[in-house]
């Protein structure tokens, strides 16, 4: 699930926007009255998405947004006049006064978006390094010679070992070093 941090300068509002969103479903992981705090939470998420106002006792919502990481989104909830300001600065804009269902309804929209863009992460096929495409190759190798595999053979071997085995193919091949005493 996308984790939320709530961030607004004064702590009842805060709480107040906490409330909402975690009536409405959300997983609200912080609530923050400054920049910094906001951070440190943030550092404990591999993702997620910032609900915040304009200004913060230690910084602006422009200098908490350059320092996330790239998979965090955030939401800035100021009054028309800020938010033209903030237009096109990768920033989802709600205008105060505040509609709870247009809170919620944005943020809904947020979500949906980073779920599907972790779960197109995921499907993406990993980037082995070079380690680890060796390890792997060596063990082709080994299967190979040993057992008069053909290169795809040795390969579905060690895919089908994994899969029984619950571990990664790396681990598959360094299973197979082990076995045959080259590791």
């Amino acid at each position: 699930m996308i984790g939320i941090v709530v961030l607004f300068s004064q702590m009842d509002n805060a709480k107040m926007i906490k409330g909402l969103l975690v009536r409405s479903g959300f997983d609200v992981v912080a609530t923050c009255t400054t920049g910094a705090s906001a951070m440190t939470a943030v550092d404990d998420l591999s993702e997620g998405i910032i609900v915040c106002g304009y200004k913060f006792p230690d910084m602006m919502y422009n200098e908490l947004r350059s320092d996330l990481p790239p998979d965090f989104e955030m939401m800035l909830v100021a009054s028309r006049g800020n938010l033209q300001e903030a237009m096109g600065e990768g920033v989802v804009c709600v205008e105060m006064p505040l509609k709870a269902a247009d809170l919620v309804d944005t943020l809904s929209m947020m979500v949906d978006a980073a779920e599907r863009k972790k779960k197109k992460r995921r499907m993406q096929p990993r980037v082995r390094s070079e380690a680890d495409k060796a390890v792997i190759g060596e063990a082709k190798g080994i299967l190979m010679e040993r057992n008069n595999m053909s290169e795809e053979e040795a390969h579905r071997y060690l895919q089908k070992m994994s899969m029984d085995t619950g571990t990664g193919l790396v681990d598959s091949a360094y299973m197979v070093l082990n076995v045959y005493g080259t590791s």
